[in-house]
Formats: structure tokens, C-alpha cells, sequence
């Protein structure tokens, strides 16, 4: 989830006629009549008129007379599930699809890179860590330079810089030298697993890997250590990739505090660098990592991305598999990249693809990315509304004028007037669920962050949502999802200012992908980027478009100063 959230604040729901009550004590054997004045032990007509104030409805004395007969068999049933563990990874019985019925796909996997000539390796250690990884690993491949150097000058990197901008949790010196080694070794016997073979890399720090702390940035969970690697961390391994360090998130995924401080801007290092993906954007654009992975609730890939000037890659619902990672919302978290340019986070993207039995959600499905294919003629779908009022800049203005010269035939359309932050019911009612154990025993006050608009209180205050109201907001999902359907017939993408028209609410909801790139600089000199959004499944084409308008803009390769 993102830090940058003031519509969620503005939209926070508040109700709950059952779970009001889940809150009370169960009613004790030769408990008085359920009337009068309210006591700890028993609930009155006069506790269901307050509650009903929360659930926005009106119930007469008859209606609350009745409701009162069976409310308190309900509190007892919630004591008793209380008693059931129900670990973080376990799943609800209901899974979230983005597809629609009606609508198969026909997606052929490929992967064509685009092959440049790298050119020589560079002088300095220093261009060689802010090389592209698609550069990097052409150095490799060529065997001008070795993992274990360049493991070595992101390890030294990450020790020397990395306080910095606190954005790494743990160093993993001994298991990347051992990595880089072995890729090393391949490498002279020929085996070269792929394009990031030797290539190291940094994980957010609610993904797993085995025998190494996962600490989900939070105070309660800094003494886990992970038993097993996340299916990502995995397939990372299998394709020859260095982990080199845990980075840094906000506090279970939520704006850039954890309980090591505050991840900072590399460009401007008394900022934040936003979140929750703070450490894996903030290492990325300082050099300190080849590349990173995210994870992406409702901004947490965008944010950091648009603060810290990475490119950051939202893969569509289901298409990453989240076995292994720190569940925030079931129904929308997603696994993505996070690199210096467009190209690098197809190649990563590639390597991470598909399902696994540990994820419910996860679909298999190709990927489809040619590097060389051609963008002219393709349709991207925009608002001029979005580019003529806040929170658009003229930065996002300059770039809509490069995606029009980089050939994509923009084609205006107009999202229908729905009440968006229906949607933001999903995300709290499922996170209040996957920390429950926190609010209950209040150990939820061992967080950093404990503002109101902090998860402590957003757990507690989501806890007096009616269940009715939740499965009434994923019916106006469903509804999102069909308008977004019929929006993206005969277009190819979409182009906004990042944060326009409920478009990175909507689509964290809908599954839909998104790749947010450099596009500028603004007057304090820190970067600005714009937001690309694509068709469900269309991850490759959309990372081709993101190309083109990338190499019209021409800035991703501008380094933070300090760094």
C-alpha cells in the first residue's frame, strides 16, 4: 500500500452492526434481560441504537428487539473462530479473477530482448552499478565482468550508502558471494541460465527466503526468520540470480516508517522516499542494487517509483505468483519490479511469471514481450481532463506530447462518474483480517508509525465495517471491472498523471497492469514520473509502449547526486 493515500483517508468507512459487537464481551450464564441500561456483560436496545449509527442504518424498538434474540450466538461464534489460528498465509475460501466470463485470452509466450551492443564495460565501479541490468548481463555473458565483482561493488555499495537512505534491513553478504560464485562457475562451464544469470538483485522484505529474517518491517515480526524461499525468490534462483540484501517497507507494506527508521529519497535525503516498496525504489535509483522487487497493494510500486524516479512495473492480478510473501489483501497484492528502465523489468518480469499451488489467485498465463516490435498505430487512451488539472504538472504534459511523437495514436475517452472509494472498503476489511491478531492483542501498539491514518487505528476502525457492506463493495468491483473491459476495446494502454482520476484505485481493483517511468525532473531536481496502464494479461505490449515513450523522454539514466 502507498503512503501517498489522502483519498483513503478521505473515503474511510465506518459501520458495523455485528462486528460492532464482535468487540463485547459474550453474555455470561444469568445475564439480566437484554434490556435497559447497557452493562459489560450483556448488549440493550440502547447499544444497538448507538451501533446503528456506525452502520448508517435505522431500526425501530421491535426491529432491535428481534435483532438482540440471536445477536449474542453470533458474538459467541466470532469467540470461538478467535480461537482457530489462521496464519497470515492462509487465503480466503473466495478468490479474486480478473478476467471476465466471456473473455478468454490468446497470449502466446515470448520474449524477444531488444540486443543492443552494451558497448565496453565501463571504467568505474560506480557506472558499472547504474548500468541497466539488460547491460550488465550483456558484460557478463561476454565474461568482461564477473558476478562476484559485480556483487562485491553492490554489497560495498549497499554497507557504505545504505544507512544513508535506510533502506536495508539485511545484508546477505555470505549467501550472495556463494550465488555469485556459483553463477561464476556456470558461467566458465557454459551453463548460463538466462539473462540474469549472476545479476544481483534486492527483495523487499516481506519476501521469503529460507534461513534469513523476513521482518515485514514491523516490530512485532523482527525476530521471524523465514523457513522456506518465496516462489519468486526461487524462481530468481533458478535463473542465476544474487540476492544481495532484504530492503526495506513501510511497516506491513504502508508508507516508508519501519522499525529502523525512516527509507529516504536518494535525490533528497531529508524526504521519504514514499512507500511501501520504499527500500527496493530507493536502493534501485541509488545504485545500491541491480534491480528490486515490490509488491504493489494500492500504490506501493507507483509511489516510491514516482518519488524515488524508478521504473516500476505493477504485473497484472494473478500473473506473479505470491507463494512466500506477506499477505496485506488476498484479493490485491501483486509481486513486480523494480529496475532502472523498461526493458530490465520485462526481462524480471519474465523470470517471475506464473502460478504456484501456494497462491490461489495465481494464473498461468505467457508472456509476450518483443523489445523490437513496432508502437506506431497502437491506441492509448487518455482524458485531456486528466492533463489540465491537478494533480497534473507540465511534466506529465511534455510526456504525453513524446508518447504522440513516439508514434501511439492517443484517443481520448472519459471514465464514468462511479463513487471510486467504494473500492477502498476491499483494501481495509481484508487488511484488518490478515493483522487481526495484532489488533486483538494489542500488539498493534509496537508499530512506529501510530498516526490515525496509521494501520493500527485503520485495523481497529475497519473492524466495525458490516459484512454486508464488504460483499456489497466487491459487487461494485465486479461492476468496475466490467466499465474497465468495455474502456479498454480497441485501445492498447492508457496514459495519465499518475494519480489522476481514481485510475491507481480502480486499477489495483480491476487487476489491470501498470508501468510507471521517469519522465522528468522537477525545480528541486527530484524526478517526476508518469503512469502507463494496460489490458489484462497485456504486460508485454504495455512494457513496449513504455519503451517508446522512454527513449522519447531520455532521462532515466540521470543519477541522484549524493549517490
Amino acid at each position: 500500500m502507498s503512503e501517498n493515500s489522502s483519498s483513503r483517508r478521505d473515503f474511510m468507512v465506518a459501520g458495523g452492526l455485528a462486528v460492532a459487537a464482535s468487540a463485547l464481551p459474550a453474555a455470561v450464564a444469568g445475564a439480566p434481560p437484554l434490556s435497559g441500561e447497557a452493562t459489560d456483560d450483556h448488549l440493550t436496545e440502547a447499544t444497538l441504537a448507538e451501533a446503528e449509527k456506525l452502520a448508517a442504518i435505522k431500526l425501530t424498538g421491535t426491529e432491535r428487539r428481534q435483532v438482540l434474540t440471536g445477536i449474542e450466538e453470533e458474538i459467541e461464534r466470532y469467540r470461538r473462530r478467535r480461537a482457530v489460528e489462521l496464519p497470515n498465509e492462509l487465503a480466503p475460501a473466495t478468490v479474486f479473477d480478473p478476467r471476465l466470463p466471456g473473455k478468454p485470452l490468446s497470449i502466446e509466450a515470448r520474449y524477444r530482448g531488444s540486443n543492443h551492443d552494451p558497448g565496453p564495460l565501463a571504467a568505474d565501479d560506480e557506472s558499472i552499478a547504474y548500468a541497466p541490468v539488460t547491460v550488465l548481463s550483456a558484460w557478463i555473458g561476454r565474461g568482461v565482468l564477473s558476478s562476484e565483482r559485480l556483487t562485491r561493488i553492490y554489497l560495498e555499495r549497499l554497507g557504505r550508502l545504505g544507512p544513508k537512505l535506510e533502506c536495508t534491513v539485511t545484508l546477505l553478504q555470505e549467501r550472495a558471494l556463494a550465488q555469485a560464485r556459483r553463477a561464476d562457475a556456470e558461467t566458465a562451464d557454459g551453463r548460463r541460465r538466462g539473462p540474469l544469470h549472476g545479476i544481483p538483485w534486492g527483495a523487499k522484505d516481506l519476501l521469503d527466503a529460507a534461513g534469513t529474517p523476513t521482518t515485514w518491517g514491523a516490530n512485532p515480526y523482527r525476530d521471524r526468520v523465514a523457513e522456506s524461499d518465496a516462489a519468486v525468490v526461487e524462481r530468481l534462483d533458478e535463473a542465476g540470480a544474487v540476492l544481495v540484501a532484504k530492503l526495506s517497507l513501510g511497516a506491513l507494506a504502508y508508507g516508508d516508517i519501519w522499525f529502523g527508521g525512516r527509507t529516504n529519497n536518494p535525490w533528497k535525503l531529508d524526504q521519504g522516499s514514499s512507500g511501501s516498496s520504499a527500500g527496493p525504489c530507493a536502493a534501485t535509483a541509488a545504485g545500491l542494487t541491480a534491480f528490486a522487487l515490490g509488491t504493489e497493494t494500492l500504490g506501493s510500486i507507483v509511489t516510491p517509483c514516482m518519488r524515488c524516479g524508478t521504473t516500476g512495473l505493477r504485473p497484472t492480478f494473478g500473473r506473479v505468483a505470491r507463494t512466500g510473501a506477506m499477505a496485506l489483501c488476498w484479493s490485491l497484492d501483486k509481486i513486480g519490479p523494480i529496475c532502472r528502465t523498461v526493458e530490465d523489468c520485462a526481462m524480471v518480469l519474465n523470470a517471475i511469471n506464473g502460478a504456484d499451488p501456494g497462491d490461489a489467485s495465481s494464473i498461468d498465463v505467457p508472456l509476450s514481450f518483443d523489445a523490437t516490435g513496432p508502437v506506431s498505430g497502437l491506441r492509448v487512451g487518455y482524458s485531456p481532463q486528466w492533463f489540465d488539472q491537478d494533480p497534473a504538472t507540465d511534466l506529465d504534459r511534455r510526456a504525453l506530447e513524446a508518447a504522440r511523437r513516439a508514434g501511439l495514436d492517443l484517443v481520448p475517452i472519459e471514465l464514468p462518474d462511479l463513487p471510486y472509494g467504494t473500492l477502498l472498503t476491499v483494501l481495509l476489511v481484508e487488511a484488518a483480517g490478515a493483522f487481526e491478531e495484532l489488533t486483538l492483542s494489542d500488539r498493534d501498539d509496537e508499530l512506529v508509525w501510530q498516526e490515525p491514518q496509521a494501520w493500527p487505528n485503520t485495523f481497529r476502525t475497519s473492524r466495525f465495517t458490516p459484512a454486508v457492506e464488504y460483499l456489497q463493495a466487491q459487487r461494485f468491483r465486479r461492476l468496475v471491472c466490467v466499465m474497465m473491459a468495455q474502456q479498454f476495446e480497441g485501445l492498447d494502454a492508457m496514459i495519465s498523471p499518475s494519480y489522476a482520476a481514481s485510475l491507481l484505485l480502480i486499477t489495483n481493483n480491476t487487476g489491470h497492469p501498470s508501468l510507471t517511468l521517469r519522465c522528468g525532473f522537477k525545480e528541486d531536481g527530484t524526478p517526476h514520473g508518469i503512469t502507463l496502464w494496460g489490458g489484462l494479461f497485456e504486460d508485454g505490449l504495455l512494457c513496449r509502449i513504455g519503451m517508446a515513450l522512454e527513449r522519447k523522454l531520455a532521462v532515466w539514466d540521470r543519477r541522484p547526486g549524493a549517490f
